[in-house]
């Protein structure tokens, strides 16, 4: 039956859960194009005849074969786009270095565009802070304290909070101020 492997490609991804990638489906990729390939063949051949002498009866079956060949590229889209989703996440989750069992998993245009993001979002990080980068990967869950303590690096003058107060922060000091959602109450 038609569209039978591609599904069995999303069924896949949708047996594991967030957090886990499994292991590329090739095969299943490679079965799948094959069916698209042989319906779009057949589509050919029958558009040609049905063009060539009339033969409207075979209308029904060239649109039975387009839907499933758009069904099949939106499954395979959406399975090669669920993995690029997977990957993104674990790259803030482990980090810059991937452990061995997941890059395992994964195949070599993954691995090339896990590394092309690495390195896009290392770019991005070096370009924050004012030339001195900014880790945005780090404390990625909010602090249990309503307060938050910081610490100056340079003297900054006075400075006022979104809620009114002004501190004054000088270098080597450290300012104890609540959260932004602690403030907003």
């Amino acid at each position: 039956m038609f569209c039978e492997k591609v599904i069995e490609l999303i069924r896949e991804l949708h047996r594991m859960s967030d957090g886990q990638l499994p292991a590329f489906n090739e095969d299943g990729l490679r079965q799948v194009l094959q069916e698209m390939e042989a319906l779009y063949e057949q589509n050919q051949t029958d558009v040609n005849e049905a063009k060539s002498e009339g033969r409207a009866d075979l209308i029904p079956s060239i649109k039975l074969r387009h839907c499933c060949l758009l069904r099949n590229q939106r499954c395979v889209t959406a399975y090669l786009y669920d993995r690029l989703l997977r990957i993104r996440a674990l790259r803030w989750e482990y980090g810059s270095v991937l452990p061995a069992n997941v890059r395992f998993h994964m195949c070599a245009e993954e691995l090339q565009w896990f590394n092309q993001y690495k390195k896009s979002l290392a770019s991005f990080m070096r370009s924050l802070g004012g030339g001195e980068g900014l880790d945005i990967t780090q404390d990625m869950k909010p602090p249990k304290s309503l307060y938050i303590e910081v610490r100056c690096l340079k003297d900054h003058g006075e400075f006022e909070i979104d809620d009114g107060t002004v501190i004054l922060l000088k270098k080597n000091s450290q300012v104890r101020t609540k959260t932004r959602t602690e403030r907003g109450k």
